[in-house]
Parts: C-alpha cells; sequence; structure tokens
C-alpha cells in the first residue's frame, strides 16, 4: 500500500506548481517548524493553487499543502493574520520545500463541493442555512483586515462542525504574483464579482457576492450564471440577472439577491448578512409579517433590476471609451496617411504645423486641404440614430469664393457600427441641403460635415427633411485608402486654382441602403 501511495505522489509531481509551477517529489515526511509531518496519499480534487496532501504529526490529522513559489509574490502573502476569527481554517505550521512554499492546517471532514457532490447538487434550506451562517461570521471576523477573492465551495470546509474559509491568503498570493500565467486563476469565473471582472479593488463586499454565488448554488443546484465560456462568465456577471429564486423563502431569497448585486456599496455588509441569516432561520410569528417579507422581496427585486441597469450603462460607458481609443489611434493612421500623400506630391512646400489630435492644414495655391480634430461622442448626443457612433472627425477642400458663391466642400468621417451591428469602424459620408423653398443653408460649402446629432439625425432618419445626405456612408480602412487619398488629391488639386465646382447632380453618389436600419 505504502509503494502505491508513493507512486501516486510522483504521478502527481507535475501537477504540484500551479498553472504549469515546477514540479517537485513529494517526500515521505518533512520537518517544519521543529514537527516532523508524515506525507500520505492526496486528498481532494486536483488542480487548482497547488496540492494537497494527508499528513500527520503522530497526534494530529492534518494536510499539507505546496504551494509553487511565483515571481512577485512571498511566504508573507499566504499567511494573512486571522487570530481570533471564527470559522477560519488555521495554518497549524508553515515552511518551504524545494521551490515550494508549504502549508499545514487540520484535516476538515469534507468541503462544501465534495457536500454538494453527496446530495446531487442541491442542498434544503436549513443546510443552506447552516453554511451560510458560519461563512458570515467569518467574513465579518475579518472584514477591514482581509480579503479571501475566491470564495467557492471548494474553499468552505466542515471543520469540527463548523462551516470554515480555507485557503486565505492563497487568492491574495495571486494576486502579487508577476507572471501572466498566474493572473489567470486570480479567482474563479463562476463566483467572480463585478469589481474583479473590472480589475477594480477587490472589498468585503467582494466575498459578500462570491457568497451570494455560493448561496444560489446550494438553494437551486445551478449557477445564477453559466458561462460556460469565460468571456460568458464577464458579461454576465457584470450585466445579467440571475434567474428567479422559485420555491425559496421570501427573506432568504431577498437576502441572495441583495448579494448579487452588481453595485459593490448596495450589497449588504458582513455583519448585516449575518444578522439577516439569523433572523431568516427565525420562524415569522404571523401572517402579516409574512405578509411584509413577500412586500420586502418586491421592493428587493425592484432594486435589483435598478442595480442591473446601473451596472449596464457604466459597462457601457466603459466599452464606448475603449472603443473611442481605438478610434483615435485609427483616425491618426487615416489622418497621417493622407497628409503624408499630398505633401510628398507637392514639392517645395512648407511644412504645415499640427494642432491637437491630427488637426492639420495642407496649402496649395489659393486651395486648402484640411483635417479637422478628432472628437468622442456622448452617447445622448447621437441616441436617435439608428446605429451607435463614438467618434467623428472632418475633412475639407476649400478654396475662396468663386463668382457662384462656391467655397468647396466638407466630408464627416464618422466611427460606428453603421453597417453591421457591433462592427465599429470609420465611415465616410457628407451632407446636403435640400432646395426647398424658404430652406436657409447651414453651410456655405456642399456637400458638408455634420457631427452626429440633431442636424444630421433628419438626414438618416425615414422622410423628407431640409438636409439630407449627398454621400454614401463609405468605409475608410487605414490600409486601404488609395481610393480615399486619390479622390481629395484631385479635389485639392483643382482647389489650388480656384477651380473646384459644386457637384452636379447632388448627391454625387446613391446613399440609399448604405447603413443597417
Amino acid at each position: 500500500m505504502l509503494c502505491a501511495v508513493r507512486s501516486l505522489r510522483c504521478a502527481l509531481s507535475c501537477a504540484l506548481g500551479w498553472q504549469g509551477g515546477v514540479g517537485v517529489t513529494i517526500p515521505d515526511s518533512i520537518v517544519l517548524s521543529d514537527v516532523r509531518w508524515s506525507i500520505g496519499s492526496p486528498v481532494g480534487d486536483p488542480g487548482g493553487f497547488g496540492q494537497v496532501f494527508a499528513a500527520s504529526d503522530g497526534s494530529r490529522d492534518a494536510v499539507v499543502k505546496f504551494v509553487a513559489k511565483a515571481p512577485g509574490a512571498d511566504r508573507e502573502m499566504l499567511l494573512a493574520n486571522l487570530d481570533g476569527a471564527r470559522n477560519v481554517v488555521p495554518v497549524w505550521d508553515s515552511g518551504e520545500y524545494a521551490e515550494h512554499w508549504v502549508l499545514v492546517m487540520p484535516r476538515a471532514s469534507y468541503s462544501l463541493r465534495q457536500r454538494l457532490r453527496d446530495v446531487a447538487g442541491r442542498m434544503t434550506t436549513a443546510d443552506t442555512l447552516h453554511v451560510l451562517a458560519d461563512v458570515a461570521d467569518a467574513l465579518v471576523d475579518l472584514a477591514g483586515r482581509v480579503v479571501h477573492r475566491d470564495i467557492k465551495p471548494e474553499n468552505i470546509l466542515l471543520l469540527d462542525g463548523r462551516w470554515c474559509l480555507a485557503d486565505f491568503g492563497i487568492a491574495r498570493y495571486a494576486e502579487a504574483t508577476t507572471a501572466a500565467s498566474t493572473h489567470q486563476g486570480r479567482w474563479t469565473p463562476h463566483y467572480a464579482a463585478p469589481e474583479q471582472w473590472s480589475f477594480e479593488r477587490a472589498t468585503s463586499a467582494t466575498d459578500v457576492y462570491a457568497l451570494g454565488v455560493v448561496a444560489y448554488e446550494l438553494i437551486t443546484g445551478a449557477l445564477p450564471f453559466a458561462g460556460p465560456a469565460v468571456e460568458d462568465f464577464r458579461e454576465q456577471h457584470l450585466r445579467d440577472a440571475p434567474a428567479d429564486l422559485a420555491d425559496t423563502p421570501a427573506a432568504l431569497a431577498g437576502l441572495i439577491i441583495e448579494c448579487l448585486f452588481k453595485a459593490p456599496a448596495a450589497r449588504p455588509s458582513a455583519a448585516n448578512l449575518a444578522a439577516r441569516l439569523e433572523a431568516v432561520s427565525t420562524p415569522v410569528p404571523s401572517a402579516g409579517l409574512s405578509a411584509l417579507r413577500n412586500v420586502g422581496l418586491g421592493l428587493t427585486l425592484a432594486r435589483a433590476a435598478d442595480d442591473r441597469n446601473a451596472a449596464r450603462e457604466r459597462s457601457a460607458a466603459e466599452e464606448r471609451g475603449q472603443l473611442a481609443d481605438a478610434a483615435a489611434q485609427l483616425y491618426s493612421r487615416i489622418s497621417g496617411q493622407l497628409r503624408h500623400a499630398v505633401e510628398t506630391q507637392l514639392t517645395g512646400l512648407a511644412p504645415a504645423p499640427s494642432s491637437g489630435l491630427e488637426r492639420w492644414t495642407v496649402t496649395a495655391g489659393v486651395g486648402r486641404l484640411r483635417m479637422g480634430a478628432f472628437a468622442r461622442i456622448e452617447a445622448s448626443a447621437a441616441k436617435r440614430l439608428p446605429f451607435v457612433v463614438v467618434a467623428c472627425g472632418t475633412v475639407s477642400v476649400e478654396q475662396p469664393t468663386n463668382r457662384h458663391g462656391y467655397a468647396g466642400r466638407s466630408h464627416s468621417l464618422w466611427f460606428g457600427d453603421v453597417q453591421a451591428t457591433g462592427e465599429y469602424r470609420w465611415f465616410e459620408t457628407a451632407f446636403m441641403t435640400t432646395p426647398y423653398p424658404f430652406t436657409q443653408a447651414v453651410s456655405p460649402s456642399e456637400p458638408f460635415a455634420l457631427d452626429p446629432g440633431a442636424n444630421s439625425v433628419p438626414a438618416i432618419l425615414p422622410g423628407q427633411a431640409s438636409i439630407q445626405l449627398a454621400w454614401p456612408f463609405t468605409l475608410v480602412e487605414p490600409d486601404r485608402l488609395e481610393e480615399f487619398i486619390d479622390r481629395w488629391a484631385a479635389w485639392l488639386a483643382a482647389a489650388t486654382a480656384g477651380a473646384l465646382q459644386i457637384p452636379s447632380p447632388l448627391p454625387e453618389r446613391d446613399p440609399a441602403n448604405s447603413w443597417r436600419p
């Protein structure tokens, strides 16, 4: 039997380094702090941060955990000061072996994950409340001291009749490592709070959220968000609502929903959570109070909807900012290539200075080619458009006003999902004044540029309007600018002698169906 255990230990040696860390051959025993620990067979499921083996010092049953030393984190990260905290698995001994830190802890009866397997994935309300109350007591004692960051059924162990949190410090250790591979496992996607997905600071509210996920899983037998891919988990935790908690007592259902609020400040504190769990366990003395609890659940559900809407707005604003950043880089490339192509053909031209993000003017004869400044567009400014626009710019050719009153043309550049939902690109378009009686001219140029907003919206929405499209939405790709550059170069060449003419007819190209409905 001993040979079989040794063989199994050797087979698992390569798994000891978390996320591809350096493996180690497990010894039969190890001395830490002058105590010799005999090491036995593996304990629990393989994988995770480190590997766990049964151990004993002759009088105490324990487990020994080997955690690969990772760049950027040290042993102290694993040993948070948890003195006096209830329902936390203590670290009895610690040290190092080969390229691993070693932790020794008391051996628990089993993990919550193992318990879930025994009951086919769903626990009774009474058993669920026992788990939640014990873990909430731990969070109360640890609030303001340490954040676990990775609460899940695998890290909740039954020890001496109480459900206790294990691996405090492990998640913080992973957080501190600098290796890119270790960053992938800082937390478990199934239980990670919205602020973790946004890479914001974890707080006690982060642990409350994870406990809410655990509670939902215990009471329903399913996760509130099912993934399955990491990208799916991110989207769901940031924006989605879990399915209703059917057949769950109103007070418990409402409390779980509050734990799963997207905004950390909206979740109950650890102390509030513990107190309310105790109240949930107390029988309701009257029908009136029972009815009032149901009213409270309705109010919580309404708050949850508001919370999700606010989270979606925050997430949408973050995504919009990232799109605008990408748009700025592409705009700079388009602008730079146009300017370079024009200036290389105008020998002897003095370089013109730029002003702001790619805002410049090239003058040749009496003609001027201008690239307008890049501008971010607020969502509210273009909300009536049938597509999303996050940024805009302009390009124009000008000449002295001729005897017909014509001074040149300008086109809009819009960055949005104009032609396919969710596919953001730069598009060129332009506008014109409809020759209605009493129509007031918007611009001395024709066609002319407009920003996404009140003036341009009527030209794109169905129906007659005094402003209409004069140029179809045309994709402008930084790597395929030949036609774009050649066209503007030709217009500048005409403007250098004041010979640019108003297009006839207008629109020059049919704009119909050049954007999605």
